[in-house]
């Protein structure tokens, strides 16, 4: 027979089940809070403690005015808006406050980034301006940020464009400074992580704040000079209305540092319109990117490594009958009738082609261009001139163009034949006028040189570490002979066309064009390689101009040359120099 259920056992039951459920309790609390602390605590952060990029400010680009540093790139500041689709409440209201507000900034079909709940961060419109950023932030939209950011914007328009190149739409530097100099100007962003309220908004509260600075990109000087370069494309576009030529291209170059004063090509851009440019090319520095046979420029070069050597002064003297031969090709002059007994400085004023293989035919035996001729040649051409290889300097899409050794078979004495007097070679006017610099200089080869230095955030100016120099790249007599050579090449023709009193040397070049691996006879590049400055002194200035057209025959006398006149008889006067009897 059962025994009755008692009270006492009633309360016992009752006191076991709720030791049970206390025991329950206890150990869900020590799973939740000390087996799965860290988990919780993560999940806790992750929705108070929001993560923001703090955006480096882009460093901006300054020339000179004279010896104050002036804007040509400068930064505004603009603001991309996002949204963290796991926090916004009501998307209708923000795709109505999007489109009214800053309809013409966001991203194409912009209302399905706020569905991708496995993101925290959608890009929804860029470059929103500030005033359309704070009538946003009054809609008090959940889920939305905001983030300020800088785009660029350029006070001289399209004043030296093609030197500072320009920011595409993700940040990267393109061309030019801006992209060389892409990691120095972008700097590093930093990082914030903070506690937020539910609008995302940072609280200056709580131990899991994380605060990383930004750290702005620098802000950098070029060497150019704002008058000289305004001066150098006004130049160019003048002279192209005037010869009818479709590209022209000018380097002004200070030849006692290396330190680039203007670098200029037309046609050009505006960097703030870059969806108008049609044709990529525009983008391009021909300066530096454009390799071509310089032609009769580099009859300096060889008059230089002829005198350099002892083979040649301005006296010696040849016989020129318009041709010579070199193996089985016959050579001719362009200007014909200089004929007889005559000097290598009438060889120079005239530009005989006679005379400049003469010079390499006497760094070897005096009759052919020996295999030690050839070497002597490539050594100051490419060694020491560095014709052929790249400069350094601080600009992107620099190219290296070619010179060929004699080791090779192609280096033969026909091709050095022709390098004597520019042809079957390739090099850039950077090359060019860097080597030139050399020449005229007292014979120390300067690595060219486009940024002066940084403007720091107290806004003093510090200077670049001074690039690589190469002295004795020919003694300074030979220097002062070949200088003095080239000063009286250029008064034998453009004499009254400089300012009187001041000491202007140049050379004329016309190169012929290669087309489908062929000379072609309807179209040559004309240029003109020149310095100026005080007699008696270091050259203050170098200028090289060219000039081309598709088609066209292209002079360096006709057509080049009155543009180096433009810039140099201005230059006279930027810089203030002292005329003398």
């Amino acid at each position: 027979m059962n025994q009755p259920f008692t009270k006492g056992s009633r309360t016992k039951t009752i006191a076991i089940l709720v030791y049970a459920i206390m025991a329950l309790f206890v150990l869900r609390l020590f799973y939740i809070q000390v087996i799965k602390h860290d988990y919780y605590v993560q999940q806790a952060d992750s929705e108070q403690i929001k993560q923001f990029t703090l955006h480096a400010k882009r460093g901006e680009i300054y020339a000179m005015e004279g010896s104050t540093p002036v804007k040509l790139v400068m930064n505004e500041t603009v603001y991309t808006v996002w949204v963290d689709p796991t926090q916004v409440t009501d998307r209708s209201s923000i795709i109505e406050a999007i489109n009214r507000v800053a309809g013409g900034n966001t991203r194409k079909n912009f209302a399905q980034y706020l569905d991708k709940q496995d993101t925290r961060y959608q890009v929804i419109a860029t470059k929103v301006s500030r005033r359309q950023a704070e009538m946003l932030k009054k809609e008090n939209l959940a889920g939305v940020g905001f983030d300020a950011v800088s785009q660029r914007v350029y006070p001289e328009g399209q004043l030296a464009s093609q030197i500072v190149g320009f920011v595409d739409s993700e940040g990267v530097g393109k061309y030019g400074i801006e992209q060389a100099n892409d990691d120095s100007l972008k700097g590093k962003n930093g990082l914030l992580k903070t506690v937020t309220d539910v609008r995302l908004v940072p609280l200056t509260i709580g131990d899991k704040n994380i605060r990383e600075p930004a750290k702005n990109g620098d802000n950098l000087v070029l060497t150019i000079d704002r008058n000289i370069q305004a001066q150098t494309e006004k130049a160019l576009a003048d002279g192209i209305k005037r010869t009818g030529a479709t590209h022209a291209s000018a380097v002004v170059m200070d030849p006692s540092t290396g330190k680039v004063l203007a670098m200029a090509n037309i046609p050009t851009y505006d960097p703030a319109k870059l969806n108008e440019v049609t044709d990529a090319a525009l983008f391009n520095n021909n300066v530096i990117s454009s390799p071509y046979e310089p032609g009769s420029d580099i009859k300096i070069m060889t008059v230089a490594t002829g005198v350099d050597k002892g083979a040649i002064t301005p006296e010696s003297t040849f016989v020129n009958t318009d041709r010579i031969q070199v193996e089985d090709i016959v050579i001719g002059n362009a200007t014909k009738g200089e004929t007889g007994t005559i000097t290598m400085q009438h060889a120079l004023n005239w530009s005989l082609n006679t005379g400049m293989v003469t010079i390499a035919q006497r760094l070897g035996d005096g009759k052919q261009i020996t295999k030690g001729a050839r070497n002597i040649m490539y050594e100051y051409f490419h060694d020491r001139f560095r014709l052929g290889e790249y400069t350094g300097i601080e600009l992107a899409g620099e190219a290296k163009g070619t010179i060929i050794p004699p080791t090779e078979v192609e280096g033969n004495a026909v091709r050095y034949s022709n390098m004597a007097f520019g042809q079957g070679m390739d090099a850039t006017m950077i090359q060019v006028a860097s080597g030139f610099n050399a020449i005229i200089n007292g014979g120390v080869y300067f690595e060219p040189a486009i940024i002066a230095g940084t403007i720091d955030e107290a806004g003093d100016f510090n200077e670049a570490a001074k690039k690589s120099q190469y002295p004795g790249v020919i003694r300074e007599s030979s220097s002062a002979t070949v200088r003095d050579m080239v000063y009286k090449a250029r008064q034998e023709f453009y004499a009254g066309q400089d300012k009187k009193g001041y000491y202007i040397g140049g050379k004329t070049g016309t190169s012929e064009t290669i087309v489908n691996g062929k000379y072609i006879d309807e179209q040559t590049i004309g240029t003109y390689l020149g310095f100026g400055g005080e007699k008696g002194e270091i050259p203050r200035y170098v200028i090289m101009v060219e000039v081309a057209a598709e088609g066209k025959n292209m002079q360096g006398g006709r057509d080049a040359s009155p543009i180096f006149t433009d810039i140099s008889n201005w230059m006279i006067d930027y810089l203030k120099l002292t005329p003398q009897e």
